[in-house]
């Protein structure tokens, strides 16, 4: 929920807040007006919604040559004569609204007794505006409006439930609230149960709980929002039975209270916990000065866990989840979490690598040991004690983090001791004594430049260095580290060389150089011999790696080489020619249960595919200057039976990725080709015209072309035979379609499709691809964007106006300037 909350605050001057209090005070005499107007609507919109679907019956009715009768000719006539005086009496019950003031006297066709004057939100609409666009456009779940007495809330909140009466389609229910400072949930609850028709004669004799299950079942099939106003204490949203709204729900919460708040930076430190907004908001009720409110800012962002009341009433309330795990080992996976910095994205696939080079997963039993690990992070994401994130990444929200640093602070001497210090902006390691005793440390995210010391500590087992700003490592740096298990140096551009003691870290398992400049392995590395994970990717300065180095790793279970390299290497490295040395020093290493690589050639990839244990372990591969042929059977890459991610970069011969007979793409769907693929992404491959075997991957996420100057079609249909198509949806799963650079692209796809998960479709300088193959249905959703150059999409040819009408609030123009990402 840490992007859940907002929370709003707004003052007026003494003038204004005399005017508003004296206002709010005369509103009850017209407080049933506008709910009137909203039942109306309400009601109406459920009879249009009636007709449409006679309507439907009907046309098909009419369509098998039946006879529409009277009776129901009938009904249609008197509904449109309902309609028509709902109409009239909406519009002039909204004009009614519109003429009520603000000094409580209401309109002479309204009430005669009083005089009709304007209804101006004076110096309130800067907030209304806030609080309206993050109902209607954030994803925020929960709004406060906080304040002290007369400042206008209460006449803020009424003006919000006045404006769903112009927009009756914004939510499903709006239910009106007043808390006032004896709260009570039973009060809440039958304010509740009038607007979605529970209230009635047996109503008052159920039980609170019962009460709550009825408005649950209800409010849990319909976008809601509920304004309660002036609430003095802590509300209970479950025991009133409203589904909490969350960043993946569309129900809203809108309350206003005179309570001294939480201001915006400590909120922001809780992350929106509740729990520990709570907390910290109990604590400062009676600090007043700034300089109270300025010294728990410090607080908090030092360590939340010094702050008053955090151990006692949110980490021991949290630490109950935690205690309620399944076993000690996923536990302490749970606190190793702990390491990556605050907010970071982690990866599942290298938290599972870190695990396995730990210890913490079954070392000797490979993809099961994988398998373990996704078992693992799906009970701590059932226990919302992490967050799931996209590109399979997982999040600890803040104050799960500060809650497993507690923790692990609590542990004993002589079994773990933990250091963190990430992001704190340390431009130097920390000093010698600090290091003795520490069994895990990471000090990601900061500035640090050398790594010049030769620390004595021999129990750490754990050290993370990534994204720092290191360029210098002293040979003798990591001499006393026997007990080095994990070295996490990824993310540090600068770090050309390696000039390590290899043979002094005897027990490293996992050397993650991901990300860095490094230039070329050292020889050295050969004897790291328990070495089990080796990440390389995306090291693309990384010139030299000398024969016989990566064949000598016998232990390695992982391999991660996906863009790796330049273009230029060196003459004695691995790398150079098409890549075939480097495949076949992978061809000896026996316990490969992950690879990603890059490979250069048509021959290297022959070589590749001839191997069981590639196939069966290739997670990404990348297809690089692949320059010794002109076509690729595509549907070879099937047998990469875990293939997740796919990349054809600056093949400037390939003319062809073919696609064989009918027969072999049968045998091909049977076996379930391309069903782990995910990502696909094509640049510079000049000569290909299309991309049509694409609609064999049923599950791609995520698909990205730019540059190819002579693609015409993404999906050329008569390219395969009609029998083969009629079980396929293409793109049923895609979110993602990324187009650059396609001067002669005219069509993505020749029929309609829905794209039911696309949440970004991008056009960039692909001027005559004059027709999108989207479904209308899809406009009406609302749920993604098109992005495209302003002058392409006035080009766009629709079908009728109304399509391209319906389409304009998903279009967001873009810059041609602006990078491809």
């Amino acid at each position: 929920m840490g992007n859940n909350i907002c929370s709003l605050s707004f003052s007026c001057d003494h003038t204004v807040s005399r005017c508003l209090d004296f206002t709010v005070r005369k509103t009850g005499f017209i407080s049933q007006l506008p709910d009137n107007l909203a039942a109306l609507q309400r009601e109406l919109k459920k009879l249009l919604e009636a007709r449409n679907d006679i309507r439907i019956r009907v046309t098909v009715a009419e369509q098998q040559q039946m006879r529409r009768l009277e009776q129901v000719q009938g009904w249609l006539s008197r509904v449109q004569d309902a309609e028509t005086e709902a109409g009239k009496l909406i519009q002039k019950g909204l004009q009614e609204v519109e003429r009520l003031c603000l000094g409580g006297f209401c309109s002479k066709n309204c009430l005669s007794t009083y005089k009709p004057i304007t209804t101006t939100i004076i110096g309130l609409q800067p907030t209304f505006d806030k609080v309206w666009k993050c109902l209607t456009e954030e994803q925020a779940g929960i709004i406060g409006i906080y304040g002290m007495g007369g400042v206008g809330k209460t006449t803020l909140l009424t003006q919000i439930n006045n404006k769903f009466l112009d927009n009756p389609n914004t939510f499903d229910v709006v239910i009106w609230a007043v808390a006032s400072k004896d709260l009570e949930v039973e009060k809440i609850q039958e304010s509740i149960a009038k607007k979605i028709g529970l209230f009635n004669e047996s109503w008052k004799s159920k039980t609170l709980q019962e009460k709550a299950l009825e408005i649950f079942k209800i409010l849990s099939k319909k976008k809601f929002v509920l304004l309660m106003d002036d609430i003095w204490e802590e509300v209970d949203l479950s025991k009133v039975g409203l589904p909490l709204p969350s960043r993946t729900t569309t129900s809203k919460v809108v309350f206003t209270t005179r309570e001294f708040e939480v201001a915006e930076t400590v909120a922001k430190e809780c992350g929106g916990l509740p729990l520990a907004l709570i907390v910290v908001g109990r604590a400062m009720a009676s600090k007043k000065t700034p300089q109270e409110w300025e010294h728990a800012v410090v607080v908090l962002r030092s360590s939340a866990s010094k702050f008053s009341g955090m151990e006692k009433r949110v980490y021991s309330r949290l630490k109950f989840s935690y205690d309620f795990l399944p076993s000690d080992k996923i536990r302490f996976c749970l606190l190793y979490c702990s390491l990556f910095s605050e907010d970071f994205h982690i990866s599942i696939e290298d938290l599972i690598d870190y695990w396995i080079a730990e210890g913490l997963l079954d070392e000797y039993d490979g993809i099961g040991a994988r398998n373990q690990g996704y078992s693992i992070i799906g009970t701590l994401l059932h226990a919302c004690l992490l967050e799931e994130e996209e590109n399979n990444c997982v999040r600890m929200h803040d104050v799960i983090r500060d809650m497993a640093l507690w923790i692990a602070s609590t542990f004993e001497k002589e079994k773990e001791k933990f250091l963190i210090l990430t992001g704190v902006g340390l431009t130097e390691i920390p000093s010698i004594g600090m290091w003795k005793e520490v069994t895990r440390m990471s000090l990601m995210g900061n500035k640090i430049r050398n790594l010049s010391m030769s620390p004595a500590c021999p129990s750490l087992q754990t050290l993370f260095l990534s994204w720092n700003d290191i360029q210098i490592v002293e040979s003798d740096f990591f001499q006393s580290m026997p007990s080095l298990r994990v070295l996490n140096i990824s993310d540090n551009y600068s770090l050309c060389h390696l000039p390590f003691r290899f043979p002094e870290l005897v027990s490293l398992q996992h050397l993650n150089l991901s990300f860095s400049g490094i230039e070329r392995l050292p020889e050295e590395l050969k004897y790291l011999v328990n070495l089990k994970c080796l990440n390389l990717e995306f090291a693309f300065n990384l010139l030299n790696i000398q024969p016989q180095l990566i064949s000598s790793l016998k232990n390695l279970r992982v391999f991660r080489l996906f863009e790796c390299g330049s273009r230029t290497q060196e003459e004695h490295s691995i790398l150079s020619g098409g890549s075939e040395l480097l495949v076949e020093e992978l061809l000896g290493l026996e316990h490969l249960d992950v690879t990603t690589i890059t490979i250069r050639s048509f021959l290297a990839l022959q070589r590749f595919l001839s191997s069981p244990t590639l196939k069966s372990s290739t997670r990404s591969l990348c297809l690089k200057y692949f320059n010794d042929s002109k076509s690729l059977r595509v549907l070879s890459l099937a047998s990469l039976s875990r293939l997740e991610t796919l990349h054809l970069l600056e093949c400037i011969n390939l003319e062809e990725l073919k696609i064989e007979n009918t027969g072999e793409v049968k045998i091909f769907q049977e076996a379930h080709g391309f069903h782990t693929l995910h990502e696909v992404y094509i640049s510079y491959c000049s000569k290909v015209r299309h991309m049509t075997w694409l609609i064999f991957a049923p599950n791609l996420k995520d698909i990205r072309i730019a540059d190819c100057q002579e693609m015409e079609e993404i999906i050329r249909l008569d390219e395969v035979r009609a029998e083969v198509l009629e079980n396929l949806i293409p793109f049923a799963r895609l979110q993602f379609l990324i187009l650059e650079g396609l001067r002669h692209l005219k069509s993505i796809y020749p029929n309609t499709l829905r794209f039911p998960h696309l949440k970004e479709l991008t056009i960039k300088r692909s001027r005559k691809l004059k027709k999108l193959p989207l479904d209308c249905s899809r406009a009406t959703e609302g749920k993604f964007i098109i992005k495209g150059e302003e002058s392409w999409w006035q080009e766009l040819q629709w079908d009728d106006e109304a399509i391209q009408s319906a389409f304009l609030p998903c279009f967001k123009s873009i810059d041609i300037d602006e990078d491809f990402e």
